[in-house]
């Protein structure tokens, strides 16, 4: 049985947050990402649903050999999470998909285009609202070397990703020199990875906890996605609260 992971009582984002990431293949742009956070026109029977929104595109040199226009939009319960809706579009090239996804915690179902796919666990994420729960987990009992894993559903299938607690260091951005919680989520080598590979997420240690900058070495070269704006944020960036380490 998964276990059930522990979060702050009160979201760390609030309706009107637009983060926005740059990702780059060594020197060269390769995409941009906008996350955003809004009011749910739909309240689905939730007192406190919330809406995630996620946009994701090829940019520069990559565009002309590759075009991706991604939306991925969540629905969440705003006092635990937990995710209501998943839609997605994709738009690759000449490629398209539409997706979609309900989920049931009580009875840890996940209902979906190609049928209902069972969790081990009553905390089941998709893509998006994953991203925002983690920023939400109680960090209060970590230690270096410690690990924990979130369960989510993607591409017809329910899995579990294992994250590392690094410690805390600082990292310079954009931004400005921030205080940062390191995170390393599990990757699997194979054509994209080497068997070295690691992948490092840095998030910060205020009342925020956006990801500053992600980074990971590849067969040939490296990935890296740097945050490049934040508006709309709860607190001021790199203002630390009671839950920072």
């Amino acid at each position: 049985m998964a276990q059930t992971l522990p979060y702050l009582p009160e979201p760390t984002f609030k309706a009107g947050e637009v983060l926005k990431y740059k990702l780059r293949y060594g020197i060269l742009s390769a995409a941009t990402g906008t996350l955003a956070v809004h009011e749910s026109k739909y309240d689905f029977g939730v007192k406190d649903a919330m809406h995630l929104s996620v946009f994701g595109q090829t940019s520069g040199a990559f565009s002309k050999l590759y075009t991706v226009k991604n939306q991925y939009d969540s629905y969440i319960d705003r006092r635990n999470f937990l995710p209501i809706l998943y839609t997605e579009n994709i738009r690759e090239n000449n490629y398209r998909r539409v997706e979609y996804a309900t989920f049931d915690h009580k009875s840890r179902k996940v209902n979906g285009k190609k049928g209902k796919f069972t969790s081990p666990t009553a905390q089941t994420f998709d893509l998006v609202s994953a991203y925002y729960f983690s920023r939400n987990l109680d960090f209060s009992t970590l230690k270096k070397g410690d690990k924990f894993k979130i369960t989510y559903f993607l591409n017809d299938e329910v899995a579990q990703l294992g994250v590392e607690y690094i410690g805390v260091e600082k990292i310079k951005s954009v931004l400005g020199t921030l205080e940062c919680i390191k995170l390393s989520p599990e990757i699997s080598p194979g054509r994209i990875f080497k068997k070295s590979s690691r992948l490092y997420l840095w998030v910060t240690n205020d009342g925020n906890r956006i990801p500053v900058k992600a980074q990971v070495d590849i067969i040939i070269g490296s990935v890296t996605m740097d945050l490049v704006s934040a508006d709309g944020l709860k607190f001021p960036l790199g203002e630390r609260v009671s839950y920072s380490k």
